[in-house]
């Protein structure tokens, strides 16, 4: 029953790509389009639930679907993340510090569980549900966590960036070069590839006067989704020959 991709280098570059895209997507909805962080968040969280519920209930893995709920919890977080930093006024980093907590206890439920959080042997209902949990709870903390590098660090987007991309180098390094439980590393990883497509997704669409490439929410939004969309139909078109062996 294991409906989930292989961990692979496309896996990563498709996970960048898609929290990038959440970043820009939800800054459109909420900012560009003026909806607003509560009311953006309660659509996406909608889009959210009724992607997750037809993800559970596949019976095998569908590239699409896969990275369809993967986009919406990316969005939904970036829009949540905002309510709490913003609207509520909490900042980025008490936001970033009960998302830690939330993300912990998430961890901490599904290993009382009995699950493995080895995304590998993920083979029932139960441990699903409890990835995808610690997905959408993982893209709110890298959005907030993100936003802290990017404003209240000096840092600003690019060094932001930088700093991530740096931390996501000495992870991979760690993979190949250290002991270091890879289900540890994996879900490090994971984190921080969020604030990584963050603050890339600012640098993006934020004006040339606040160290941006100005190229705005819309247009960054098109050719990101355009990027991914192209990368999910070649897993599409290689899980093809897969089908085919499994069912001979």
């Amino acid at each position: 029953m294991n409906k989930l991709p292989h961990i692979t280098l496309a896996f990563w570059v498709m996970k960048i790509c898609a929290t990038t895209l959440g970043e820009t997507a939800g800054d459109l909805l909420s900012m560009t389009l003026n909806i607003g962080y509560a009311m953006s968040s309660l659509l996406l969280i909608s889009v959210f639930v009724l992607t997750l519920v037809t993800q559970l209930y596949s019976r095998r893995y569908h590239p699409m679907l896969y990275w369809l709920v993967i986009l919406s919890t990316s969005t939904a977080g970036t829009t949540m993340s905002d309510f709490m930093d913003r609207t509520l006024g909490l900042g980025y980093a008490t936001g970033s510090a009960l998302l830690i907590g939330i993300l912990l206890l998430t961890f901490a439920l599904w290993r009382l569980s009995g699950n493995p959080l080895d995304v590998n042997r993920i083979r029932n209902r139960g441990g699903e549900l409890f990835y995808w949990m610690a997905i959408l709870f993982s893209n709110t903390l890298g959005t907030a966590l993100g936003d802290y590098l990017a404003d209240d660090s000096g840092l600003g987007f690019a060094g932001g960036a930088l700093l991530i991309g740096a931390a996501i180098a000495v992870v991979a390094g760690a993979r190949y070069w250290t002991r270091i439980s890879g289900v540890v590393l994996f879900w490090i990883a994971f984190v921080l590839t969020r604030p990584f497509g963050a603050t890339l997704g600012d640098v993006l669409t934020k004006s040339q006067e606040k160290g941006g490439l100005d190229f705005g929410t819309i247009g960054s939004s098109a050719v990101l989704g355009g990027v991914l969309l192209v990368l999910v139909v070649m897993a599409t078109q290689q899980r093809e020959p897969q089908r085919v062996a499994e069912r001979s």
